[in-house]
């Protein structure tokens, strides 16, 4: 029993993983059951066994990549006694994690917008997620007095607005340069949106990142 259930998760796996292939080359609209199951070497019916269409495929990787990045993100700020280096420690994990993982990241940020009502909710959802994270953490900046009293609702969506963009530029952008190497100017202009200014030398990005697959 425990033998066939890890054979079925191994296939669940590889199916993701052929989808996340496919998806990314030819799109979610162009991209059919047939092409998943012959890319995760997997009968058909093996591939509506676990998954009744594509769009719960699709919809399993959304999820993974975001629970990814909010797993990567908390356990940053949780390393983090300084209420300012918490949000910047979110940032640059959040940004090694895209980095990390290019084809899940066009998943993200441009294959689900516009792809059917069902993937606008799901992405409305992560973002308000990820906004009210940021959110949290402004909050307990304001009240250690590490930044004067503002308006943390709209600074967290807008802050998730600005990561959005950059990353999805980046995505966008053949043969792009490393990601992570925009965190210290990011870094800059966020902290000054809120107050603080000044980069931290000791937190820039060390050489030798790669810029995902």
């Amino acid at each position: 029993m425990v033998r066939d259930q890890r054979k079925g998760e191994a296939r669940k796996e590889r199916i993701l993983e052929a989808a996340l292939g496919v998806f990314s080359r030819r799109g979610y609209r162009d991209a059919a059951m047939d092409d998943i199951a012959g890319e995760s070497e997997t009968s058909k019916g093996g591939v509506y066994f676990h998954f009744p269409n594509k769009q719960t495929i699709f919809l399993a990787l959304l999820d993974r990549m975001a629970s990814l990045l909010m797993r990567r993100a908390e356990s940053a700020i949780e390393a983090e006694p300084d209420p300012i280096k918490r949000i910047d420690a979110a940032l640059l994990m959040v940004l090694r994690t895209f980095g990390d993982h290019r084809s899940l990241a066009r998943l993200f940020l441009v294959e689900a917008m516009g792809a059917g009502r069902e993937f606008n909710d799901k992405m409305l959802e992560i973002r308000a997620n990820f906004a009210g994270l940021i959110t949290r953490r402004l909050d307990e900046a304001v009240a250690a007095g590490a930044i004067p009293p503002l308006d943390t609702h709209l600074a967290g969506i807008a802050w998730f607005g600005a990561l959005n963009e950059v990353v999805t530029h980046w995505v966008l952008t053949e043969d792009p340069e490393p990601l992570e190497h925009h965190y210290p100017a990011l870094r800059d202009l966020l902290r000054r949106s809120i107050g603080v200014s000044g980069v931290l030398i000791e937190d820039q990005p060390t050489d030798g990142t790669n810029n995902g697959s």
